[in-house]
């Protein structure tokens, strides 16, 4: 008959699930154990050497869970995913529009169909996505919908101007600026 784990005593059970658990704790915690720092090339006139931070498995700052751990270069802010300042730009830019879904931490905003003022045969949606910490031209992306209403069909997709994505876009990135420097002016 061959041992298992369903055939072994309770008390072997007990141990070998506490012999597992140690083990993996000690896996987790070496991982970071030794490290090499490499020195890096001497300036002219420098009397120690400076040594390079090694590259980690998940980048930048490590893995950290809530907000924790070192606060990151850019001017981002610490509690969401994304820029805070295109975050917060892409929110005033579209506050007139009912929205939908807005995830800070994935960089999304959904709007609802909006149909302006005095305009009751066609609507618009946005989709925003913010693409990263950095407070970059191309860290934001829009897409815009436009639908007519037609009679019998009901709302049918309409074209709209190409530009429109893009002109929302610099104006988001616009009201970022704005909001940067008037943080920085505190």
């Amino acid at each position: 008959m061959a041992w298992s784990a369903r055939t072994a005593p309770d008390g072997m059970n007990s141990f070998l699930r506490k012999a597992m658990a140690i083990g993996i704790v000690l896996a987790v915690a070496g991982c970071g154990y030794g490290e090499a720092k490499y020195p890096k090339a001497r300036r002219e006139g420098q009397a120690t050497p400076q040594y390079e931070e090694p590259e980690t498995l998940f980048g930048e700052g490590g893995l950290t869970f809530g907000g924790g751990g070192a606060a990151p270069s850019d001017d981002s802010g610490g509690g969401i995913g994304v820029n805070s300042f295109l975050w917060r730009a892409s929110l005033d830019t579209v506050s007139f529009m009912p929205l939908v879904s807005a995830d800070p931490f994935g960089g999304v905003i959904i709007t609802d169909w909006y149909s302006p003022a005095g305009t009751t045969n066609e609507r618009y949606k946005v989709n925003l996505f913010i693409l990263g910490r950095a407070l970059r031209a191309d860290g934001i992306r829009a897409s815009v919908f436009r639908q007519q209403l037609n009679g019998a069909a009901g709302w049918v997709d309409a074209p709209i101007d190409e530009s429109t994505a893009t002109k929302l876009e610099n104006a988001i990135l616009t009201r970022a600026r704005q909001l940067r420097i008037a943080q920085a002016g505190q």
